[in-house]
């Protein structure tokens, strides 16, 4: 136990025969339990986890029959959590890049009932070498993490993609999460979703391991991208109204709306006219000036709105 709370770890494995041994020896004393969540793996990884589980009876082998996706794992690691009664369920991957020795931070803030959710921040660490991480990456994940910004309204979060994370039971048991996304990206829609259902969230320092030799992320930057983005719009969407309508109607809603409506139908009939002025049509000053008020203001609903709904991520 840590500071009388029991403490899970929910580590997602797919094919990770080489590198999920290294990362059960480093499992530290805080975890009371270990929860392999093996996504079908093709590998070896099922018979390296039985080994360490005959050395550490912490450890249980949970295996998926058909490949379901991470992020569908890691719900399946967090339901077995919440239902032994674990207080704090950590996530990290099987790729031993993720350091378990700082635990501690990313438990404190939820047990001192700050918030409900903790995640990475490897930007936030004073010893990162941005050198080391790939341009096209770190624009992407710059990117992403505006987007998820948006998409989510915490405004304070930062490197989205970090998939090492804390929650407590109550978030687990309370958030629906049938219908969360389950590949990759889905660091990016539980965030959403907590927001959705209430829940405050911190970022904690980490710093980035990189092991000689070893690929450890497969993901590439701009199929990533090209992925998740429709993923973030369908999420926003979900959570402002969930948020603004369902769980409390705010005059936000309102704002979100009139930008939401507004917009598509004035960038429509700016096309509109630019078809009528290329096919020589014409188009009359008004016309013009009617079109640039509507586009502008759909843009000033839109960003009053996400500018107040970024201030704080519980209202």
């Amino acid at each position: 136990m840590y500071r009388d709370h029991k403490i899970s770890l929910v580590i997602p494995a797919y094919n990770e025969e080489r590198l999920i041994g290294d990362t059960l020896k480093a499992v530290p004393q805080e975890i009371d339990r270990v929860y392999v969540v093996d996504d079908a793996s093709v590998d070896n990884m099922s018979s390296v986890v039985k080994e360490c589980a005959n050395v550490d009876e912490r450890i249980v082998h949970i295996r998926h029959e058909t490949n379901r996706g991470v992020g569908q794992a890691i719900i399946t690691g967090y339901l077995r959590s919440a239902q032994e009664n674990y207080d704090i369920a950590v996530v990290v991957g099987g790729d031993n890049q993720m350091p378990l020795e700082v635990v501690s931070q990313f438990l404190d803030p939820i047990i001192d009932g700050k918030v409900d959710y903790t995640k990475g921040n490897r930007f936030m660490h004073s010893g990162l070498d941005l050198d080391k991480m790939p341009k096209l990456r770190l624009f992407m994940n710059a990117i992403i993490s505006l987007l998820t910004k948006i998409a989510s309204g915490y405004g304070q979060i930062y490197d989205v993609v970090d998939g090492y994370t804390a929650i407590s039971k109550r978030a687990i048991e309370h958030i629906d999460w049938s219908k969360a996304w389950k590949g990759y990206g889905y660091p990016m829609d539980f965030l959403v979703r907590l927001n959705g259902f209430g829940y405050e969230v911190q970022d904690v320092p980490r710093k980035a391991i990189y092991l000689p030799g070893e690929r450890q992320s497969q993901i590439k930057s701009f199929n990533y991208f090209r992925k998740v983005t429709p993923m973030l719009v369908r999420s926003f969407m979900w959570r402002i109204f969930r948020k603004y309508l369902i769980r409390d109607f705010h005059p936000l809603i309102f704002f979100y709306l009139c930008g939401l409506l507004l917009f598509p139908i004035s960038t429509s009939y700016a096309f509109w006219l630019i078809f009528k002025q290329v096919v020589g049509w014409g188009v009359t000053g008004s016309q013009s000036v009617l079109s640039a008020l509507m586009l502008l203001m759909s843009l000033q609903f839109l960003l009053f709105a996400m500018f107040y709904d970024l201030q704080g991520s519980k209202k």
